[in-house]
């Protein structure tokens, strides 16, 4: 394999040289309506990062922290990202949009000790004060009118704090962890992915490579949250980027057509949608410069993506990633997409299969574990005692079962783990079951993924009664899944429940989802055919 370079750089040093050569250059669009707002330049952008890094080092005092920083679909968090790695702390990325068990979990573990994030956020995080002794600052990055909740500052006055930043930061261990992203794990609560300098930037290198990103180039990010993929990718291609925060799939696009976009970057669920609205036509206004749809989280359907490309007149294409590998490993060919697959390894990336039992190498087209190779691998997870999936030679063990096809295409078929995805989000089924389980009227459970064309997966639950006699049966379902729909974040949503006589059981006693897994797709594929007709 030609040996993949990249930039030698600190993370935060990918918007230092992106405001260098092209200070002028847009480097970030919101928009909204018919317009755009909080256009910001790479040398303003640039320029933020600087006082967000100026108000950590004058509330921390010192370097090695882990600042929280909410990934909120505005300019913000981008400033807020780069600011904390320049200031020689590390970025933990919080998800807004979690509720209040989550946000703990993250930040404690983390062992935060000041956090960015909106209102809403900072609102709970206030309540659960008493289970954060490590967080001694909350900093609110919406607050336009000053109010805040309990003892958190507006942004402004945060950095109205710290003086003028005069010193440059000394020498930086590429090394060193620049990010932590925390993803589901497979039996129990997230895991805090370590993420380095050198993992992120060279993952953003990768990315500009895989998606023909330049600093020509225009994407459309259609997206609930920020991602910092698209982030960093952007950055490193001296790319303007827009965000969209109408959750409107044809809005977007008249807005993709309003920026002379040249990528759009959609979710599954929503790109369905897209297909499915009488109004895009052929002639609907997407844009002259689109060159590629790209799809992202859970797999698109084959019907969605024919009828996007035919009505578009660009491909769609997908690929894949976790959070251990910063996150993109495949990604298809924007030039000749293969259907049914995540494409081939990005630039700088190696892939194998292997022997589920063995992990002995299989040839092409063998079934087996997928396993990559690369910059992009993560440095490890927080807690030191989890086991690693990555072996001595560099190999990360993702827990997807695959095979690849003779020009090294990557086909995914299913997953080693129970977890599954409702949109761009993993649901724990074990998380969801602790959930339903705390209902006094339920005496055991099983949860799992029904599969959904728009959505990927919804979460189905199996219940087996305390008082299987009890009058009201239906009733007493609802009651039950409203009550736990009520703690569970909207991806974990239950949308399909059952009565069981008991929780299907290895012989060891514990649950076993595959015959499950198995007998709901083929549920799901009957009343497919049976709606079809």
């Amino acid at each position: 394999m030609p040996r993949f370079v990249y930039p030698e750089l600190p993370l935060d040093g990918l918007l230092r040289r992106a405001a260098v050569r092209d200070p002028a250059g847009l480097a970030i669009r919101t928009a909204t309506g018919t317009g755009f707002t909080k256009t910001v330049t790479f040398a303003e952008l640039d320029s933020r990062a600087d006082r967000f890094a100026a108000c950590l080092e004058h509330t921390l005092g010192r370097r090695g922290a882990r600042v929280g920083v909410a990934n909120v679909l505005d300019p913000v968090f981008a400033a807020a990202y780069y600011g904390t790695v320049r200031s020689g702390n590390t970025a933990v990325l919080v998800n807004p949009l979690i509720k209040e068990a989550g946000l703990v979990h993250v930040l404690r573990t983390a062992r935060a000790e000041v956090a960015f994030v909106p209102t809403a956020t900072a609102e709970l995080l206030v309540k659960a004060a008493d289970r954060l002794p490590d967080l001694g600052c909350v900093v609110v990055t919406d607050a336009s009118d000053g109010v805040v909740p309990g003892d958190a500052l507006p942004l402004a006055e945060a950095l109205a704090r710290a003086p003028e930043r005069t010193d440059l930061p000394g020498t930086v261990d590429l090394d060193a962890d620049a990010c932590i992203q925390f993803t589901s794990g497979t039996t129990g609560r997230p895991k805090g992915v370590r993420l380095t300098h050198r993992n992120l930037v060279a993952n953003a290198a990768q990315t500009a490579a895989a998606h023909d990103l330049g600093s020509d180039s225009v994407t459309l990010n259609h997206l609930p949250l920020y991602h910092t993929m698209h982030l960093n990718s952007g950055v490193y291609a001296g790319a303007c980027q827009v965000l969209c925060t109408d959750p409107e799939p044809l809005a977007s696009l008249a807005a993709s057509a309003r920026a002379g976009a040249t990528h759009y970057y959609g979710l599954p669920a929503r790109l369905h949608r897209l297909a499915q609205d009488e109004r895009l036509t052929h002639d609907f206004p997407g844009g002259r410069r689109l060159t590629a749809v790209l799809s992202g989280g859970t797999a698109l359907s084959p019907t969605a993506a024919r009828t996007l490309r035919a009505r578009l007149g660009v491909p769609v294409i997908q690929g894949y990633g976790l959070a251990e590998l910063s996150p993109l490993s495949h990604c298809q060919d924007p030039r000749t997409p293969k259907s049914g697959s995540v494409g081939p390894a990005v630039p700088g990336t190696e892939c194998r299969i292997v022997a589920l039992e063995t992990s002995t190498p299989l040839d092409v087209y063998a079934t087996g574990e997928v396993q990559v190779r690369g910059p992009q691998v993560m440095a490890g997870y927080l807690d030191d005692d989890a086991p690693s999936p990555v072996d001595a030679d560099g190999w990360f063990s993702t827990g997807d079962v695959g095979y690849r096809n003779e020009d090294g295409v990557l086909f995914l078929v299913d997953r080693l783990d129970d977890v599954f995805k409702y949109d761009n989000e993993i649901v724990s089924p074990s998380a969801v079951e602790d959930v339903i389980g705390a209902d006094p009227r339920v005496a055991e459970c099983i949860v799992a993924g029904w599969p959904d064309p728009v959505h990927g997966a919804l979460v189905w639950t199996g219940i087996v009664l305390r008082d299987p006699t009890a009058p009201g049966l239906l009733d007493v379902l609802d009651s039950i899944v409203e009550r736990a729909n009520a703690r569970l974040n909207d991806f974990e949503q239950i949308r399909r429940v059952e009565v069981l006589d008991a929780v299907p059981r290895s012989p060891v006693g514990k649950p076993d989802r595959r015959p499950l897994r198995l007998g709901l797709r083929s549920r799901a594929a009957a009343e497919a055919a049976a709606a079809a007709v």
